[in-house]
């Protein structure tokens, strides 16, 4: 027998349904959330996916263009880069694209790059290809031009004779094809640069100063153009530099490291020591080192010897070489290198 409270809980009742009853709009929200976190999903899937992808593509180039030298190196180069020390690098630029070599014949770039990431410094000095040297392990052909070490003995004596020529210890080398250096720059999309100076070339024209976009070949005779420039082929080295720090940079971004074509063509213009995980250390440890660029080269006067052109580089300027780029590596000051020397040690001592 239903009491007179009855109809008061059956009130009360209905009441705490109602407030637990989902509504329409609480279910609009639910749905939508659910939406949302459906499409995060796919994004976050795709991210995976696509970094997957690159790391699959960046390990199978990184195996490709690896190329040991084969000597025994001045200092301990992995241990550098765990410990997240200055290290240096040999960039050796050939020109082979227009006579079909293959990285063969003398270098027509040679720039000892830096890496500080205490200081977040880089620093890149270009060397006088035709600078005046006696080449390592071939001493019997003095006097020879500093570019043609790479011909004589590839790799390995270039790296060889650059240490000995500065005091100055070589921890990895880089050989990149400037003949392709087209193709390389179209596959990072361009670069976009201020030209060093005012002048046309191979059916291009360039104004200092004035932000530019180049695509391949644009940059490439950008790049080639030595006659005409008032430093004549230091006047080349800088422009070489600026061109291929700019590709440098752009080929670290997502964009650039999900094409294809990017690591097609970094396989097929590219040599070097650096391993794999050397690379990922360097991207990992060094990255910010790459903010701040000094650049310099090294200032040679023309002479003929022995019929044959040369620049050759006073002591005094090659001291102050040595010393730039042993302070950027936080090595103690020592004497500037000599070629001619029976010796090959290389002093590497630390501050």
């Amino acid at each position: 027998m239903a009491t007179q409270n009855e109809p008061e809980q059956l009130n009360r009742s209905e009441r705490v349904q109602r407030r637990h009853k989902p509504t329409r709009h609480h279910k609009k929200k639910k749905r939508f959330f659910t939406f949302l976190l459906v499409i995060l999903l796919l994004i976050l899937g795709f991210i995976l996916f696509s970094l997957n992808r690159v790391y699959q593509s960046a390990r199978d180039a990184s195996n490709a263009i690896y190329s040991p030298s084969k000597i025994t190196k001045a200092r301990n180069p992995q241990a550098l880069l765990k410990e997240g020390r200055p290290i240096s690098i040999l960039l050796l630029g050939t020109d082979t694209g227009a006579l079909g070599r293959n990285f063969k014949g003398r270098t027509d770039t040679m720039i000892v790059l830096t890496l500080n990431p205490t200081k977040k410094k880089m620093t890149v000095v270009s060397l006088p290809r035709d600078g005046l040297v006696a080449v390592s392990g071939y001493k019997q052909h003095y006097p020879s031009k500093l570019n043609s070490a790479y011909d004589y003995g590839g790799s390995a004596t270039a790296v060889k004779t650059v240490q000995q020529y500065l005091n100055v210890p070589i921890d990895f080398y880089a050989t990149i094809n400037m003949g392709g250096l087209e193709n390389l720059v179209n596959a990072v999309g361009g670069v976009d640069l201020k030209p060093l100076l005012t002048f046309s070339y191979g059916g291009y024209s360039f104004t200092k100063n004035q932000q530019t976009h180049m695509n391949g070949a644009k940059a490439l005779a950008y790049v080639r153009m030595r006659y005409t420039d008032p430093q004549g082929d230091y006047g080349r080295q800088q422009r070489q530099r600026q061109v291929l720090t700019t590709v440098a940079f752009s080929a670290t971004k997502l964009q650039i490291l999900l094409r294809d074509q990017f690591f097609t063509e970094l396989k097929q213009q590219l040599k070097t020591d650096l391993s794999f995980n050397d690379l990922v250390l360097l991207a990992l440890k060094y990255r910010a080192a790459t903010h701040n660029i000094a650049s310099d080269h090294a200032q040679g006067s023309s002479a003929m010897i022995s019929a044959q052109s040369f620049e050759v580089v006073s002591e005094t300027e090659k001291q102050r070489v040595t010393d730039l780029l042993r302070s950027s590596l936080e090595l103690e000051s020592a004497s500037t290198g000599n070629t001619l020397k029976s010796s090959q040690t290389i002093d590497t001592t630390a501050k």
